[in-house]
C-alpha cells in the first residue's frame, strides 16, 4: 500500500469512528470529544488533498484555519456543558430534556 492509501484509510476510519461515537453517546463532554475526532479526520483529509493536488501549502493553511476555529467551538461547547452540569446536575442528554422553549 502506498502512503496515500494508508492516509485515506485512516481518514475513513477516523470518520467512521467519529460518526459511530456521535450516534451512540449521550454525554455532552463525550459528544464534544467525538466532534473533535470528526474534525481531525477532516483536517487530515484536507492535508492529504493538498499534497495530492500538488499544493500542500493550501491544504495546510486551510487545516490550520479549521483547527483554530474548531478549538474556539470546543471551548465554547465545553463551557456550555459545564453550565448545564451546574444547572441540572447531569450531562446526560435525555435527563436534561426539560430545556424546552
Amino acid at each position: 500500500m502506498t502512503l496515500f492509501n494508508v492516509l485515506i484509510v485512516t481518514v475513513a476510519c477516523l470518520l467512521g469512528v467519529g460518526l459511530y461515537g456521535l450516534l451512540i453517546t449521550r454525554n455532552l463532554i463525550k459528544i464534544v470529544v467525538v466532534l473533535q475526532l470528526l474534525v481531525k479526520s477532516v483536517v487530515l483529509a484536507f492535508v492529504v488533498a493538498g499534497k495530492v493536488s500538488g499544493h500542500p501549502g493550501i491544504g495546510e493553511s486551510v487545516a490550520a484555519t479549521i483547527i483554530v476555529a474548531d478549538t474556539i467551538v470546543a471551548v465554547v461547547a465545553l463551557a456550555l456543558a459545564v453550565q448545564v452540569r451546574i444547572r441540572f446536575g447531569t450531562l446526560d442528554i435525555p435527563k436534561i430534556s426539560s430545556l424546552r422553549g
